[in-house]
């Protein structure tokens, strides 16, 4: 069970993306990008041996570009459930 437990914080902090806006998104991107050029700074200066929290810092600026190009794409977020919408009112012309 205690396996399990990343998972549904991984799950949760991913459903947390997906809810944010474009322009939130990309604040958080950049955010997450300074975290990581700080931290790799610091370790190649010998300062700090974050290892476990770089590789977090990189797994979450991938989460949030895969969300950004979902959008992009139309396969989740708001622009899919305004697909259904969009087609419904367009019949009842």
């Amino acid at each position: 069970m205690g396996a399990r437990a990343p998972e549904r914080e991984a799950e949760m902090e991913l459903e947390k993306m997906r809810s944010l806006s474009d322009e939130e998104l990309v604040h958080q991107e950049k955010t997450t990008s300074e975290q990581l050029f700080r931290l790799r700074f610091q370790v190649s200066l010998g300062q700090n041996d974050g290892v476990k929290k770089l590789r977090q810092l990189r797994k979450e600026i991938a989460q949030i570009k895969t969300v950004a190009r979902e959008r992009e794409l139309s396969i989740r977020g708001a622009a899919l459930d305004a697909a259904p919408a969009a087609e419904g009112k367009k019949g009842a012309r």
